[in-house]
């Protein structure tokens, strides 16, 4: 028989208390269990260029990185991201010492936080965000202040004065992520150009998550806020091969950073996983360097699916905030009758066979979350043509 403990204490840290299984594990269960198509967990249905398979097997196969890897990443990946970034952004950085390897971006993130900040550090993170920026802020000791992107004229935007009105003297860092996950809200240069003034103003720190840097469509433009002026020295940018080439499973990203951000990020980083992904890191670097024709189609690919969904979500009666940049559709449940994201995404699967995310999980504000949905756009066409079919059913009341 197991014994018991008799202690009183909750076993469950206190700084992650707040936090439950994810919402992506409780609506891809309910998926399974209804066979419904799953539109909630941003993963493609469909894997990546053969090419960089192949390259990844190679690797295997000639025994490249599958004992550890060099901790900071291999330097073929390293030099590859560094030179990404001189190509596409005009950035230059030594792989050598401002370029870092991760076990994809949510590793990057979690170091860096953990990295970065003291117990009671503020860190302003734009809401609704990502689900690990809260718990990473927590594990860190930092304390959260969420800015709400909020909609306006059919996209989610930046309210500038409630930003700086959000740095107090306890501010250490702003957690950016543009193109923005759920939204698909892209950061205008207006607003980058704000942020980069903030930033210097009161001299805070900058971590980016780009990791759909090459999924915008056009007019909208990635720029990376590293590109502002007295910007370089004072932010991490933080980037994946997940999104871009469609080996989510890889898991390998990375962060761009001068000497002294990168120490910092790797000294929690090297307790994290240590190293990771070695044969994976090949790859990724040979992707890197995929002609420009790879992300145009791509991302053009990424359009079709976004507009096919797009329309189709219109038609069965949401009203649809369509994105500038990811894999994601943010739509408001209102018109249907509905006000209640969680109790409509837990309806949806026997109602329609679809299964999506409730937005309110990103928020601190719950209520302001409350009645929006995000739907992933990042499937066969096929199954998405399926998914409208589907969603006819709600027109249809």
């Amino acid at each position: 028989m197991t014994a018991m403990t008799s202690t009183t204490r909750p076993f469950l840290n206190r700084r992650l208390a707040e936090f439950g299984t994810t919402i992506f594990a409780e609506m891809s269960a309910l998926a399974l269990r209804t066979g419904s198509i799953n539109l909630g967990q941003g993963f493609p249905d469909t894997d990546g260029p053969e090419e960089i398979r192949e390259a990844a097997v190679r690797a295997l196969r000639d025994g490249r990185g599958n004992q550890y890897p060099p901790g900071p990443g291999i330097p073929e990946l390293r030099t590859a991201v560094a030179a990404h970034q001189q190509r596409r952004y005009g950035l230059s950085y030594d792989p050598d010492t401002e370029v870092l390897v991760t076990a994809g971006a949510t590793e990057a993130i979690a170091a860096s936080l953990l990295g970065l900040l003291e117990p009671g550090d503020e860190v302003i993170a734009l809401e609704p965000y990502y689900d690990s920026y809260a718990a990473c802020i927590a594990m860190a000791g930092g304390t959260r202040v969420p800015v709400t992107l909020r909609p306006h004229e059919g996209t989610f935007r930046l309210d500038l004065d409630e930003l700086r009105a959000a740095v107090t003297p306890r501010t250490r860092l702003l957690l950016i992520n543009t193109p923005h996950n759920p939204t698909g809200t892209v950061l205008t240069r207006e607003e980058l150009t704000a942020i980069a003034d903030l930033a210097v103003t009161r001299d805070l720190l900058v971590i980016t998550d780009e990791v759909y840097e090459h999924l915008v469509f056009g007019p909208a433009e990635h720029i990376p806020l590293a590109t502002f002026p007295g910007m370089r020295e004072r932010t991490v940018t933080i980037s994946s091969s997940g999104k871009t080439f469609s080996y989510t499973g890889w898991k390998v990203g990375w962060v761009t950073a001068p000497p002294a951000l990168v120490t910092a990020v790797r000294s929690a980083k090297q307790y994290l996983t240590y190293v990771s992904a070695g044969p994976f890191q090949y790859a990724v670097a040979e992707a890197l360097a995929l002609p420009d024709s790879y992300f145009t189609a791509f991302r053009d690919d990424m359009r079709t699916k976004r507009d096919l969904l797009a329309d189709g979500l219109t038609e069965a009666g949401f009203e649809v905030f369509r994105p500038s940049g990811t894999y994601f559709i943010t739509t408001d449940i209102r018109p249907l009758g509905e006000s209640d994201g969680f109790a409509f995404c837990r309806a949806l699967p026997e109602r329609a066979g679809i299964v999506a995310i409730p937005n309110a999980v990103f928020y601190d504000h719950r209520e302001a979350g409350a009645p929006f949905v995000r739907f992933a756009f990042c499937k066969r066409e096929a199954v998405l043509e399926e998914a409208v079919e589907r969603l006819k059913a709600l027109s249809k009341g």
